[in-house]
């Protein structure tokens, strides 16, 4: 499913107007990032929990030289599905 698709589909359950449900989900996932970006948790109960995580620095291997190298320490996006998205799909 794409975004255009998710839209469409929302605005197809919900009644909004297209326009309506593109600006809500944008909204939506505009929240989620900045949340994020604040190192903030976002719970929502029965779907899933996004949070960001450390990763350490470790080592590679360059896949074209076939040399080590050093993959640096970062912070990544996770999201872990909750109950009853994990119910749904069974």
């Amino acid at each position: 499913m794409t975004k255009a698709d998710l839209i469409n589909a929302v605005a197809e359950k919900s009644g909004l107007s297209k326009k309506d449900s593109e600006k809500a989900i944008g909204a939506m996932l505009e929240a989620i990032t900045d949340a994020l970006k604040a190192g903030e948790r976002v719970a929502l109960v029965g779907f899933g929990t996004f949070e960001t995580k450390e990763r350490k620095e470790r080592q590679g291997i360059n896949p074209v030289t076939k040399s080590p190298m050093t993959i640096p320490a970062c912070t990544v996006p996770s999201f872990s599905a909750g109950k009853a998205l994990k119910d749904a799909v069974k």
